[in-house]
């Protein structure tokens, strides 16, 4: 009986250790745990940032379908040539149609001699504006050049340039902006009239005034983009400075800068690598919208033939060719489509990819 009472007690004493956790003894307060108190899970695996971010771009569609245009761009842009090797950029396609002469020659002198006719190739003509073939998959444009092979070679010179004029005008918008955020005063006036001087330009006039300078010089046609885009790059900065200089207003009163500062930190580490890095996000979400633009704008200024001039190739130079000759623009729509396509898928690709960063980038997205 004694034995049994013992083992009686022993497992009221285990059930009650056990039942501990459920509820709280009688005349106390039940404590509830919150999510953070809560013993973790040892399968549960914490994601960090950057993980968090992918997963919520990649859940995203419309971000996937851009990505996939902006990487089928690069490679049919980049690869392509390699590849599809028949033609060359500037290549002229001479099988159109020949021209010939008979030429009477004669042979020998007095009763011996005799003559005949010789047939003579005086003219070669280009195959001008062919149609889809095997030889020409899109044809030939005015010039007798393939149109595919040039579609390639343009799209290097458009996203390259873009690429290029939209990671300048972001660094020096985070250098003039971060200056300007940091230390206010006097340096955050001067920067912003400047900015505001900046803004007032008009853009194409300038351009236009650029590209007459650039003729004046006898500036190579496969460089004056180039060029271009640079002017177009010191009057681009001012709203990637305004968006980094309004960040950092409200950043550099922080508790992290507030301990930067009792560490004795310098004033370029505190800029460079403690709050540039926290505008990072909406910098990226910046610069993927504006390469979107950038595109366009270098499709504008070669359709105005301010760009990229023949017989190199650029989109906006391909699709010049219709503001010359009307015949093309009705009727032949392999020449000038295709590229056009392209620019449209560029854009689109950039703004799905920049809308899809923008919300997983954002901390108050849910899902």
């Amino acid at each position: 009986m004694e034995e049994k009472k013992n083992q009686n007690e022993i497992e009221s004493v285990t059930s009650e250790e056990e039942g501990a956790e459920i509820a709280a003894p009688s005349g106390e307060s039940a404590a509830v745990l919150t999510d953070s108190e809560k013993p973790l899970d040892k399968n549960v695996r914490l994601l960090s940032p950057t993980r968090m971010v992918l997963r919520r771009f990649f859940r995203s569609k419309l971000s996937i379908i851009g990505l996939i245009m902006i990487v089928a761009l690069l490679l049919f842009s980049w690869l392509g040539p390699l590849v599809y090797t028949r033609w060359g950029e500037t290549e002229v396609d001479y099988s159109g149609k020949t021209e010939y002469t008979y030429q009477l020659i004669t042979v020998g002198e007095g009763e011996d001699a005799y003559s005949f006719y010789q047939v003579v190739e005086t003219e070669r003509q280009i195959n001008s504006l062919a149609p889809l073939s095997g030889d020409h998959l899109l044809g030939t444009d005015k010039s007798g050049m393939d149109v595919f092979t040039r579609i390639m070679y343009g799209g290097r010179i458009s996203l390259s340039i873009s690429f290029i004029a939209v990671f300048a005008i972001t660094f020096l918008g985070i250098v003039f902006g971060g200056v300007a955020g940091y230390f206010g005063g006097w340096v955050d006036n001067v920067i912003m009239r400047f900015c505001d001087i900046l803004s007032c330009l008009p853009g194409y006039p300038i351009m236009l005034v650029i590209g007459t300078i650039l003729d004046a010089f006898d500036v190579d046609s496969q460089f004056r983009i180039y060029y271009l885009m640079l002017f177009l790059t010191v009057f681009s900065w001012p709203g990637t400075a305004r968006l980094v200089r309004g960040q950092i207003l409200s950043l550099r009163e922080q508790e992290y800068m507030v301990a930067a500062d009792a560490m004795g930190y310098s004033t370029t580490r505190k800029i460079f690598k403690h709050l540039i890095p926290n505008v990072f996000p909406q910098l990226i979400v910046s610069m993927t919208l504006s390469l979107g633009s950038m595109i366009l704008y270098e499709a504008t200024l070669s359709y105005l033939n301010m760009g990229v001039r023949a017989p190199y190739a650029a989109w906006g130079t391909l699709i010049n060719i219709v503001s010359e000759d009307t015949n093309i623009l009705q009727n032949y729509f392999n020449v000038w489509g295709p590229p056009g396509f392209c620019i449209i898928l560029a854009v689109l690709g950039f703004n799905f990819v920049g809308d899809g960063l923008r919300d997983a980038l954002d901390p108050k997205m849910k899902r």
